[in-house]
């Protein structure tokens, strides 16, 4: 690392590893939503049908599902730290070959393959980040999410900008892929070279059995996710087929949506700590059920907006504290914990985006979208379940949450 960089890089050996990890998040952010904000442009490029756009999409989340087994293994085997040089260097790769896909199955395919680097790097991040959390010895998991939401707000930003310039996504992606590359060469030894595991996590490490208290995880990560994938598949489709605004405005829903999610995870830390997991998780289950139901009860721009916003500011905590939980297991290591959690939850990502896609041919998207209201509300009732499960990971400690 030359001298310039390192004396803007923080000294304490755990502030250093926060800082670089805190950037790692933020360019996965811009990546992600880079292509989110782009999907109407493909979509009208290749002609295709709600229907249609619904099933490819799943692409992603299926590559999702695919890198979870083989992530949590590499992690175990080479480290979190070469495991997120290898995704920041796949993810960028995988974007910029989405808008050369010559037609549906092309496209599909390209999809899984940007799912597959996208979690390969999600669950790396995560792992390390577990560890990272465990030299604060308090809850700083939910300002690495925040710092990918920053991302996705400037990466959703950028997209509203150059799509109606005429600007195409190959050539949007292509900058967004040298931005990745430079970020990694330049902090690359900035992330931190061993993994941290607490010394009942050290003993229980080779276990690969998940409890009832990481399934639970797993159940509630599945909602948060569902509803994720749905507004960020269909959101910018949402304003423009049942709001019905012109083309420049198509995208405010999904930045509202990022927006509020920033703010949501850059403050959870603060409130974690401060009132302990179970009420920052029942009030973002009713934030979800409360902002959908206006978006949909009332779809103008106005209140579809706002609606957007206080559903992206419930979502924004929920994963973040589900795989802070599932990491600090003492039960299996934190690549396996979180990689459990993250089988169940991306199933959501899996079915929602097609299942809101047939809805929507059956009977509207408006009315497609509603089953995710039923999602908010089931955060909440699960949340009070899992307060009371028996389980080693302390739940209820206001410092270990």
């Amino acid at each position: 690392m030359n001298h310039s960089l390192s004396a803007l890089l923080p000294h304490a050996p755990k502030n250093y590893y926060r800082w670089a990890l805190m950037h790692f998040f933020f360019i996965m952010g811009i990546l992600f939503s880079s292509w989110a904000i782009r999907i109407p442009d493909i979509k009208n490029a290749l002609s295709l049908s709600d229907a249609e756009l619904g099933g490819i999409l799943c692409g992603a989340p299926v590559g999702q599902l695919l890198a979870i087994a083989p992530t949590a293994w590499l992690v175990g085997h080479i480290g979190s730290r070469r495991s997120i040089m290898l995704g920041m260097c796949a993810m960028p790769t995988a974007l910029v070959m989405l808008p050369v896909a010559p037609g549906r199955l092309w496209l599909f395919a390209a999809l899984v393959f940007f799912g597959f680097s996208n979690n390969m790097l999600n669950i790396s991040l995560n792992a390390q980040a577990v560890g990272v959390e465990f030299l604060y010895r308090r809850s700083i998991m939910s300002t690495f999410h925040g710092m990918w939401s920053v991302g996705a707000v400037i990466g959703g930003v950028i997209g509203a900008i150059v799509a109606p310039m005429g600007i195409p996504p190959l050539t949007h992606f292509g900058a967004m892929f040298l931005l990745s590359i430079l970020i990694l060469v330049m902090l690359r030894t900035a992330i931190m070279p061993r993994d941290v595991r607490s010394a009942a996590q050290k003993k229980k490490q080779s276990s690969i059995r998940p409890d009832l208290y990481i399934i639970l995880l797993g159940v509630i990560a599945f909602g948060s996710f569902a509803t994720e994938g749905a507004l960020y598949d269909w959101s910018a489709v949402y304003f423009a087929q049942v709001v019905q605004v012109r083309e420049s405005l198509v995208r405010v829903g999904y930045v509202a949506c990022l927006s509020a999610m920033v703010v949501g995870r850059l403050v959870a830390d603060t409130l974690v700590n401060r009132y302990s997991v179970v009420p920052v998780l029942q009030v973002s289950g009713a934030s979800i059920a409360a902002g959908l139901t206006l978006a949909l009860l009332s779809p103008t721009l106005a209140t579809a907006t706002i609606g957007f916003a206080l559903t992206g500011f419930g979502m924004a905590s929920v994963v973040p504290l589900c795989f802070s939980l599932a990491g600090k297991s003492s039960q299996v290591s934190p690549q396996a914990a979180i990689s459990f959690v993250a089988s169940i939850g991306y199933f959501g990502l899996l079915a929602s985006p097609p299942v809101v896609g047939m809805l929507s041919e059956w009977l509207t998207l408006r009315w497609a979208l509603s089953p995710m209201i039923v999602i908010g509300v089931g955060i909440v009732f699960l949340t009070a379940a899992l307060k009371r499960l028996q389980a080693k990971t302390v739940f209820g400690n206001k410092n270990n949450s």
